[in-house]
């Protein structure tokens, strides 16, 4: 890049837990003037650890136990907590990886920057409401004054992220430490805002450090990728020659998990139109009323005339950004919330007026499996009670037999039976998601309702979880209505797409059609901004 001494200079460094636990394991890295390094790997390999060292952040259980951390010629190994405390905001900017819980949600947006400025100017100045503004409007957020006054839940999940970024060029640093900063995000949002980094990077000359465990965005956006395993770099190069010729097993089973470079699947049946579909809507609407304010609308129109169906054996994919209609298009099928408008098929029969209680053993048939597996059990049930409760709740079972079939679903879902006995704290993420699929399975349903079932994992679990399902519906010929932001997934895991946007359908029909010819601009915006897409495009 240049003879300049590099921002970072991370030599031999070790950082250990005080249970003797090694999270970052002789690690060496450099980091140029206005260089983009992406780290990747999955879980506890050690990404977070080495940049809170980078931030001077590291937790009291916490020491850097061999080499060292020089962070603009600062030995950050012996540093006072004064020093690194100086490197942080001025030198060091942070974007952490969840919005709403990094921004204080009694703060307006505006108080929140300022005290940022305030940090890095060292006192109370004049021009800072002026500074806000203008920190607003370089992260590309409209209306700054506005949102300057706003709360952090009054604004979007891609604008909390852009006031993050705000926050983290308030000190007007020359490193920006961006750890997951678009895993909740959109796929279009998540565009937008890696975008609207890289400009900063190019048009003010910093160094932006990412960390992902989003093999896409790492290969899309870096100058250079590390890829980490268990505390240790195993791996490092240019995105391309990463991609193309990844020289280490690990960087090769983690570019095959990855949906964005995997081959399309084909999909697995051949639908007979004879059979009657599982779930129909027809011409759904639903309109939630808002609370009265003068010279605003009364009512929000989530959905409008939405037609779908799903047969058996087959997956149907939901896809388009928040807001869309997706998940009250899942309540509604669930039979959680009725529709405005429109009518619900289960079968043949049509369930848009039945009561709870007579919907209710239907739900023996229906399942849901949902975002995040830690909220979905119960901390205080064993895998063992969370298991077997539909059946439980349903009286279905009890005694021995209710043993038995606990053993055989969490057999089914590929975990030892051992693990009947645990309770969700000492599960992984991957672990957890396949307890809540077995707790579905329970009841030998016909149909799963899966929102957005592997988002909150690392892209090799995302892989066994996926395989797991399409296992299952191979065998047992259950019908998936899958909804997802990640078009990478869909691609690989669906065979109908429906495209939802403001509430309406923009368009439907197969993988096929819709990944290769598809007939919107939107839907053609979507595809584009797939992680990994750049790359993999201009490899073709």
């Amino acid at each position: 890049m240049s003879a300049l001494p590099p921002l970072v200079d991370v030599r031999h460094l070790s950082v250990s837990y005080g249970h003797g636990h090694t999270a970052v394991n002789r690690l060496s890295l450099t980091l140029a003037q206005g260089e983009t390094l992406a780290i990747v790997g999955e879980s506890g390999s050690g990404k977070t650890t080495l940049a809170n060292a980078i931030l001077g952040l590291l937790p009291v259980n916490a020491q850097i136990s061999a080499g060292e951390l020089w962070v603009d010629g600062t030995d950050l190994t012996h540093a006072s907590e004064r020093q690194k405390r100086t490197l942080r905001g001025r030198t060091i900017g942070l974007v952490p990886q969840d919005p709403m819980v990094s921004l204080n949600p009694t703060l307006r947006i505006g108080q929140q920057i300022a005290e940022a400025l305030v940090l890095a100017k060292g006192k109370r100045y004049p021009a800072v409401d002026a500074d806000i503004v203008e920190l607003l409007q370089q992260v590309g957020i409209d209306k700054p004054v506005l949102r300057a006054r706003q709360y952090p839940h009054e604004l979007s999940g891609g604008m909390r992220q852009r006031v993050l970024i705000a926050i983290a060029l308030a000190g007007n640093p020359r490193l920006i430490i961006a750890d997951e900063p678009t895993s909740a995000l959109d796929v279009t949002v998540q565009r937008k805002i890696l975008d609207h980094l890289q400009r900063l990077v190019s048009e003010r000359g910093i160094s932006l450090l990412i960390i992902t465990h989003d093999l896409g965005v790492a290969l899309d956006r870096a100058d250079r990728v590390l890829v980490m395993q268990q505390g240790e770099v195993v791996e490092q190069g240019p995105p391309r020659q990463i991609l193309a010729r990844p020289s280490h097993d690990y960087t090769r089973a983690l570019i095959a998990a990855a949906p964005a470079f995997a081959k399309r699947r084909e999909p697995l049946i051949n639908l007979d139109i004879g059979h009657q579909p599982i779930l129909r809507l027809h011409n759904v609407g639903k309109t939630f009323a808002l609370p009265k304010v003068k010279g605003e609308a009364s009512t929000f129109v989530a959905l409008e005339d939405l037609s779908l169906e799903v047969y058996p054996g087959q997956t149907l994919a939901i896809v388009g950004e928040s807001g869309s209609g997706k998940s009250t298009a899942l309540r509604i099928a669930l039979g959680l919330d009725k529709p405005s408008q429109g009518r619900v098929w289960f079968e043949q029969q049509d369930v848009t007026d039945l009561s709870w209680r007579d919907f209710r053993p239907l739900r023996q048939r229906l399942q849901l499996v949902q975002q995040n597996p830690f909220a979905a059990l119960d901390p205080r049930f064993t895998v063992f009670d969370s298991i077997v409760e539909p059946l439980v709740s349903f009286g279905l079972l009890k005694g021995a037999a209710l043993e038995q079939a606990a053993r055989e679903l969490i057999g089914r879902v590929h975990l030892p039976v051992s693990f009947l006995d645990r309770l969700p704290r000492e599960l992984s993420g991957g672990q957890c998601q396949r307890v809540a699929i077995a707790r579905a399975l329970a009841l030998k349903p016909d149909l799963l309702l899966l929102d957005e079932p592997v988002s909150a994992l690392d892209v090799s679990v995302q892989a066994r979880i996926l395989d797991l399902l399409q296992e299952l519906q191979r065998e047992m010929g259950i019908a998936y209505v899958l909804v997802s932001h990640d078009l990478s997934v869909v691609a690989n895991f669906a065979h109908e797409v429906l495209v939802l946007r403001n509430g309406r359908v923009v368009e439907q029909g197969s993988v096929a059609q819709i990944f290769n010819q598809p007939a919107s601009d939107y839907t053609r915006e979507l595809i584009a901004a797939i992680p990994g897409r750049q790359l993999t495009a201009s490899a073709a």
